[in-house]
């Protein structure tokens, strides 16, 4: 039977929150394709796509606090499963597009299967820290199964090669096992051993990702090569000043200056056009919305909503600190989108099923007793 409660405790300012943002990444994405012919005539009206994405997302947040989040604990190894095998799935049938096989396609529909995994990894080490959260914390012999679980996913997408997922996943994980609490001597192990892979790793990388990330310390030594998606970023976000150039009047984004406009840099066309002020505005946006999904962590009266609501809130503000940071030149170009306004569907639909969740969770709590 329908509890009244539920529209009573509905999280109206996550909502808000939510649909601010996305408005905002339409707009810009008009702008995007408006003021460049060359991304018009290579993606067509990425606006209306996006528009018909964020449909289908809404569609997948309301489904997602239909139900009891209490069911997540139940099937989340399913879903976690399920994910992984998408990866296989793109790994032997995927689609590639740029040199990268990251893409399944069912008639159609292509979308990424990576994007799916993050929450799957989210609701799966939720699931395995609620049922053994301790005082002490956790050990390294009970964080095998979630660095197993981390690192599937990682290889897979790593390979695809989508190194910028890749991190954010591990980013994720990261945070919420630092929020459980890990003992103090397996913490200083497993300190030590992420700085030694993290030294390894950088033999393994591709050449053209060794060279951004090179690019990033001096970009001016390559400005044609590795180091101009940097440079055009920050000449962009630079020339919009304090109250930026005006809609569709983006000089760099109209003469095709800046590269992957649309996506990687779409942060970029909104500082051209909006300027210092605009840019704050949608930085604060973020800042109000990691801030609200960790009201809603702390609010939960039980532990799988607590440490679901903040691995849900890491995976927005990791995404959105490493695309700003890249915008900036701040951080290496990795590839990640800016939730809620890059153009991507399937990163759209994902954080979609996020923002649901954290409403499931806000709207639940007092299901609970204290």
């Amino acid at each position: 039977m329908f509890d009244r409660r539920l529209v009573q405790h509905f999280d109206w300012v996550l909502l808000a929150l939510a649909l601010v943002l996305e408005a905002i990444g339409i707009l810009t994405l008009y702008s995007a394709v408006n003021a460049s012919a060359h991304v018009a005539d290579l993606t067509g009206p990425v606006y209306l796509k996006q528009t018909y994405w964020f449909g289908m997302g809404i569609a997948a947040m309301v489904a997602m606090f239909l139900f009891n989040y209490k069911w997540l604990h139940r099937w989340g190894g399913a879903a976690y499963a399920f994910s992984v095998g998408l990866l296989l799935a793109v790994a032997f049938a995927g689609k590639e597009v740029s040199g990268s096989q990251r893409w399944l396609v069912v008639g159609s529909l292509s979308f990424q299967p990576s994007e799916i995994v993050k929450i799957a990894v989210v609701i799966v080490l939720a699931r395995y820290f609620s049922d053994r959260c301790s005082e002490e914390g956790f050990t390294l012999k009970s964080l095998w199964k979630p660095l197993v679980w981390t690192l599937v996913p990682f290889i897979l997408i790593a390979r695809q090669p989508d190194l910028g997922t890749g991190l954010v996943v591990l980013l994720i994980a990261g945070s919420m096992t630092l929020f459980v609490k890990i003992e103090r001597r397996s913490m200083i192990c497993l300190t030590g051993v992420g700085v030694f892979v993290c030294s390894v790793a950088w033999f393994f990388l591709k050449e053209y990702q060794k060279q951004r990330i090179s690019a990033f310390w001096n970009p001016e030594t390559d400005p044609l090569g590795a180091g101009y998606h940097v440079i055009q970023s920050k000449i962009a976000v630079g020339s919009g000043m304090v109250l930026g150039k005006g809609f569709l009047k983006g000089t760099q984004n109209a003469l095709s200056f800046l590269p992957e406009q649309h996506t990687d840099f779409i942060f970029s066309v909104l500082a051209e056009e909006w300027g210092f002020l605009g840019s704050a505005v949608v930085v604060t946006l973020y800042l109000l919305l990691i801030i609200w999904g960790l009201s809603i962590a702390m609010r939960s009266k039980e532990p799988f909503g607590t440490i679901l609501a903040v691995g849900i809130t890491s995976m927005v503000f990791w995404q959105a600190v490493i695309n700003v940071g890249m915008a900036l030149g701040l951080l290496p170009v990795v590839g990640v989108t800016l939730p809620l306004i890059s153009y991507g569907g399937s990163s759209l639909v994902a954080t979609m099923l996020g923002i649901g969740i954290l409403m499931n969770i806000s709207m639940r709590r007092f299901m609970f007793k204290d």
